[in-house]
C-alpha cells in the first residue's frame, strides 16, 4: 500500500522536479494530485509516463491525503499549509516560512533524521535553504569526528535558485550581449548577471549580512549543532543550475585531510571526486541531474591549528530543494506513517 500525495506548486521549477524525483525513486504513490494557482489551472505536468492536469490550490480539500509537498513560496504557504495540516495531511514545505519556528523540524535526512518525529507538533516539516542543504551534508560526518568550531563559506549560486525568472534573465541578457540591438536591463537581479557576479542574494539586514547569508548561519545551527559559528558570503553567478561553495572549517580536534577524505567517501549523500590533477574536481555543470553532493579540493588549512578547506557542488533544484523534500517524504513514510 502506498501514499496519497499532493504536490502544491506543480508548475514551477521545483514542483516539476519533485514529480520527476518521485517517479525516478519509485516513491510508493497510490494516488497523486498536482495543484497550482488559478492562473496556471489546467496546466499539464509529467509524472513518470503519466500526464497530470493541475487543480485549484485555493479550493482543494486536503482531507484524506497523507502528505503534501509545497513549492509555492512563503505567502501561499502561510495561507494553505495550516489548512492542509489541520486536515491531517503532513506538509513538507520548501519555502523559508517555517524554517526558524522552534515547533517545526528543519530536516536534511542524511544529517538529522531523528528530527522527523517532531513533525506532530504542527503537522509541518521544513525543507532548508538550498545553499545550507548541500553544505550540512558535508559538515555532519566531519563534525561527528572532530567537532566543528567555525565555518567560513563563500557560495557561488546559480540563477535557477531565483526561479524561472532568474534563468530567463541570464539567457536573455547573454543573447543581448551578442545582439547589441536589444537591451535587457536587470529586473530579477540587482545588476547585470550575464558575464558578471553579484555579491547579494536576498535583502540586506542591519548586520550587513544578506538574508541568504543569515539563513545559512541559523539553519546550520538548527540542523547540525547550535554551537557551530558560521559566517557566509553568498554570491550569484551566471550559471544556470548547480550551486558551488568554498568551505573553510575549523575543528576542535585535528583532522587529517586523508582521514577527512575517507570519512566523506563513506558519508550518505556524498560523492568525493578529489584528484590533484588538471580537472580532478567537480564543477556545477557536471552535477546537474545528479542526486549527490560532490566534494573536491579537500586540503589542510595551514593558517590555523585544526583547519580544512573543501569545494562543495550540488544540483540546487535537486538536493537544494526537490530531492531533499522527497527524501523527507521517504523518511516520513519509513519512520512514521509506514504504509509504503
Amino acid at each position: 500500500m502506498g501514499y496519497r500525495v499532493v504536490i502544491a506548486g506543480a508548475t514551477g521549477n521545483v514542483g516539476r522536479e519533485m514529480l520527476n524525483i518521485l517517479a525516478e525513486r519509485q516513491f510508493p504513490v497510490d494516488e497523486i494530485v498536482v495543484l497550482a494557482s488559478r492562473k496556471s489551472l489546467g496546466t499539464e505536468v509529467s509524472f513518470g509516463d503519466k500526464t497530470l492536469k493541475t487543480k485549484d490550490l485555493d479550493t482543494f480539500d486536503f482531507t484524506g491525503w497523507d502528505m503534501a509537498l509545497f513549492a509555492v513560496g512563503s505567502e501561499a504557504t502561510k495561507k494553505y499549509a495550516p489548512k492542509a495540516a489541520k486536515a491531517g495531511c503532513v506538509v513538507i514545505d520548501n519555502s523559508s516560512l517555517y524554517r526558524y519556528d522552534s515547533d517545526i523540524p528543519l530536516i536534511v535526512p542524511e544529517v538529522n533524521p531523528q528530527a522527523i518525529h517532531d513533525y506532530a507538533k504542527r503537522n509541518i516539516i521544513a525543507n532548508p535553504n538550498c545553499s545550507t542543504a548541500q553544505m550540512v551534508v558535508a559538515l555532519k560526518p566531519l563534525h561527528d569526528r572532530a567537532t566543528i568550531k567555525r565555518v567560513v563559506v563563500s557560495t557561488y549560486q546559480s540563477v535557477s535558485g531565483a526561479g524561472k525568472e532568474g534563468a530567463d534573465e541570464l539567457w536573455d541578457q547573454t543573447k543581448s550581449i551578442y545582439n547589441p540591438v536589444t537591451d535587457v536591463p536587470p529586473n530579477k537581479f540587482q545588476k547585470q548577471i550575464a558575464f558578471n557576479v553579484i555579491p547579494q542574494i536576498d535583502v540586506f539586514m542591519d548586520s550587513g549580512d544578506t538574508k541568504e547569508e543569515w539563513k545559512m548561519m541559523v539553519e546550520t545551527k538548527k540542523i547540525v549543532d547550535p554551537k557551530i559559528k558560521v559566517t557566509a558570503t553568498c554570491v550569484r553567478v551566471p550559471v544556470f543550475v548547480g550551486h558551488s561553495e568554498s568551505i573553510n572549517i575549523e575543528f576542535e580536534d585535528h583532522l587529517d585531510e586523508n582521514e577527512a577524505r575517507d570519512i566523506l567517501r563513506e558519508a550518505p549523500g556524498v560523492m568525493v571526486i578529489d584528484k590533484r590533477e588538471e580537472g580532478g574536481y567537480v564543477t556545477p555543470i557536471e552535477c546537474v541531474g545528479d542526486f549527490a553532493t560532490f566534494i573536491s579540493r579537500i586540503r589542510q588549512d595551514s593558517t590555523i591549528d585544526n583547519g580544512l578547506n573543501l569545494w562543495c557542488v550540488s544540483d540546487n533544484l535537486r538536493k537544494g530543494a526537490a530531492l531533499n523534500a522527497v527524501q523527507i517524504a521517504e523518511l516520513l513514510g519509513r519512520e512514521v506513517l509506514k504504509k509504503g
